[in-house]
């Protein structure tokens, strides 16, 4: 029976060690690495943890997408066939979860903002709103109307720059259609993407 040579023994584990560390350089675990990539177990953790970084660079973290935000912020409500004509993500702080805040307008004219939690996905707050002091020359007709829902805009801008995460959506007026303002955030920046009334999607 053979005895094995310490030193190859040693040389085998060193051996060992390098190659599982270069993988795990390769691989990183970006949950655990929020300082470089802005990624972390949770968007309200990322916050905690490095209160420096931007709305996009947290946002990433989030478990929840903006369009199943708005998806669950449309189906609240006494009143059917709301429609979200804004969302914005908004970071952890003191008394709230990282979140999306999302404004849900009724054919009636009703203005309601709902706050999703943008790791869990659950309704956590909600606020009536004077639609008044939100639009001057939008009217509820012009969002039942449009061909193109928010929704739909944030699908599309996604498409135009692969392997983004869109955080923030708005509505404009554009002639006498609305047309939508996405922000996406890339693994290195954010970008504006803007998107007719007719699916038309351009760059800001």
């Amino acid at each position: 029976m053979s005895i094995l040579n310490p030193l190859r023994i040693a040389a085998a584990a060193s051996l060992l060690a390098l190659t599982a560390g270069a993988a795990s350089a390769q691989n990183p675990d970006l949950t655990k690495n929020p300082e470089n990539t802005g990624r972390a177990a949770t968007a309200t953790e990322a916050t905690q943890k490095n209160d420096s970084l931007k709305e996009w660079q947290v946002a990433k973290s989030a478990k929840t997408s903006l369009a199943s935000a708005i998806a669950t912020a449309e189906a609240k409500g006494e009143e059917k066939g709301g429609r979200a004509i804004d969302a914005d993500f908004e970071k952890a702080d003191s008394k709230n979860p990282a979140h999306y805040a999302i404004k849900v307008v009724y054919p009636s004219g009703k203005l309601v903002e709902y706050g999703i939690n943008a790791d869990t996905g659950e309704l956590y707050k909600t606020e009536n709103q004077p639609i008044e002091r939100y639009f001057t020359r939008l009217k509820p007709a012009d969002f039942q109307n449009a061909k193109v829902s928010l929704k739909d805009a944030i699908a599309l801008a996604e498409q135009k720059a692969p392997g983004s995460k869109a955080y923030e959506a708005e509505v404009e007026r554009e002639g006498k259609a609305v047309e939508y303002e996405i922000k996406v955030a890339l693994t290195d920046r954010e970008q504006k993407i803007k998107v007719g009334p007719d699916g038309t999607v351009k760059n800001d």
